[in-house]
């Protein structure tokens, strides 16, 4: 049960800021679809008890990867599926804990949470470059195979 709970609240979040950031209306599913199964790798992954900033690298690849995917079936852009998918793996939370005990004055815990959260936003670019990377080699390779 928890387990579609998260599907359906990642899909939400993902297909809702698609809207927020004025996606086309015939990609919000699409939007919805990255995000949730980036989501959903994530979250196994996280309860598999892997380290979770090695679990978001891992679910921003596939975001990543998706969108591209979904960029070239749908002829739409891929900055589209990438903005609303990669929304359920930002650590939001995280930042605001940490904020907020800055402002309490617990610097020990504000440090190690915006540590943390640098680590998760620096995964989330590694991974979005990576599958960015393998399709331009990809795309690379199957340009000299043509040849």
């Amino acid at each position: 049960m928890v387990i579609l709970a998260q599907l359906v609240t990642s899909f939400i979040a993902a297909a809702g800021f698609g809207i927020l950031f004025n996606a086309p209306r015939r990609s919000l599913i699409q939007c919805g679809l990255v995000g949730m199964l980036g989501w959903i790798l994530y979250y196994v992954l996280v309860l598999q008890e892997m380290d979770v900033v090695p679990a978001t690298v891992l679910a921003a690849m596939l975001v990543g990867g998706l969108s591209q995917i979904c960029a070239k079936v749908y002829k739409t852009p891929v900055i589209i599926f990438i903005v609303s998918g990669i929304i359920p793996l930002v650590p939001g939370g995280s930042a605001y804990d940490a904020m907020r005990n800055f402002v309490e004055n617990d610097y020990f815990t504000a440090v190690q949470l915006s540590a943390k959260v640098m680590l998760l936003a620096g995964g989330i670019a590694i991974g979005l470059m990576f599958s960015e990377v393998v399709k331009q080699m990809i795309r690379k390779w199957s340009w000299k195979r043509t040849r």
